[in-house]
């Protein structure tokens, strides 16, 4: 994969220009990781989950590279409606929605939806009746970083049963989902879910139930701190799968954080240092309740360059990096880098999946600013 990344003088020209802590995203890059999409999984129908990040910039420029989106909420409904994103390219992929969320999906034209349960398909056929319903299977043995399926997913035995009772409460029983889990770091849950599939395709021609549509959901990973990935013939070996065992169905997945992660970077500044415990301890304007709440939240360690022009004799130490609120809680990583001053910098990349879209306002410290870096990159003709 292809990972955006500020030089060092790009990064200290920004902070000066918007100042810090600042998200900035590449959607050059966001726009190679939807081709190479489209080039290696060919056919399918992208749906980006903008839960892992829902930069207004990186929804346009989706947008306009005709991507569709998974969402998971009114908010995220509504979000997209306004910027002139129809229902039509939507899913609402979130097997358990609320009240409010199908109010907004009538509103929007939203036909298609996931469930894992009856109480689901009753809640659907009352705000929408008609629709088209994919039913999710559990994935009994992930090897993602993330299992979503503890949560998720009805077993395989269920599955033929829920989309016939969906059917006869006149619901489109035509599709089957699953989700391998967020950052799958190899094909083979892919690859036994597909085979899976096929036997539950088989099962509901005898049926009678129209099987059309088969979601594969996200799972793509992104680069890692200290692992090297290839997702390029991860995309191989899985278009493999889908023409092996589903070839006369359309296919759907539900990229996120492989589509995003790598397109943003972040700075923030060194706002305190101290010794504490015979240990350096630098306190950075942005923390686990800014753009690094993965560290709470998604399991990631990130990827931080420290930048200081005051270091001619290139010393490093161990130091701990905490964030700038008053809990004890919020300490980023321990790393090591050259001593560091008030008013230097610290540079993420591969940040953009799970990182802002889980940040609050605690201690009432502002969520970061987002800018476009091709945008910025004309406006101070860097």
């Amino acid at each position: 994969m292809k990972s955006f990344r500020l030089s060092d003088q790009d990064a200290k020209v920004l902070a000066q220009q918007y100042g810090t802590p600042l998200e900035v995203v590449s959607t050059d890059t966001i726009a190679y990781n939807y081709k190479l999409l489209q080039t290696y999984l060919p056919g399918v129908r992208i749906f980006y989950a903008i839960k892992s990040n829902s930069a207004t910039c990186i929804l346009q420029k989706l947008k306009a590279l005709g991507s569709s989106f998974d969402v998971a909420s009114a908010g995220e409904i509504k979000l997209l409606q306004s910027l002139g994103v129809s229902g039509d390219r939507m899913i609402y992929a979130n097997p358990v929605k609320t009240p409010e969320g199908l109010v907004a999906a009538k509103a929007a034209g939203i036909t298609r939806l996931t469930f894992d349960s009856e109480a689901e398909i009753t809640k659907i056929a009352q705000y929408l009746p008609g629709a088209t319903v994919l039913a999710r299977l559990k994935i009994e043995h992930s090897d993602a970083t993330i299992d979503l399926s503890s949560k998720f997913g009805a077993k395989e035995n269920k599955i033929i049963n829920l989309l016939l009772k969906a059917q006869q409460q006149g619901l489109k029983a035509e599709g089957i989902c699953f989700h391998v889990g967020s950052q799958s770091l190899t094909t083979h849950t892919y690859y036994e879910t597909c085979k899976i599939v096929k036997g539950l395709l088989q099962e509901a021609k005898q049926q009678g139930l129209n099987i059309r549509y088969v979601d594969i959901g996200g799972g793509l990973p992104a680069p890692t701190l200290n692992q090297t990935i290839d997702v390029i013939a991860m995309m191989q070996e899985i278009h493999g799968y889908l023409e092996e065992f589903l070839p006369n169905v359309e296919i759907w997945a539900e990229p996120g954080r492989y589509m995003c992660s790598t397109a943003v970077n972040t700075i923030s500044s060194v706002i305190g240092h101290q010794e504490r415990n015979k240990e350096r301890w630098y306190f950075l304007d942005d923390g686990v309740y800014g753009m690094f709440s993965g560290v709470i939240f998604d399991h990631w360690d990130y990827d931080l360059h420290p930048i200081t022009t005051d270091n001619p004799q290139g010393i490093s130490e161990v130091a701990m990096l905490a964030g700038p609120s008053c809990d004890s809680l919020d300490i980023i990583k321990r790393m090591e880098c050259p001593p560091m001053h008030i008013g230097d910098l610290f540079l993420a990349q591969n940040v953009g999946a799970y990182s802002k879209v889980s940040a609050t306002t605690f201690n009432g410290f502002a969520i970061p600013k987002t800018i476009e870096w091709e945008t910025a990159k004309q406006d101070l003709k860097l």
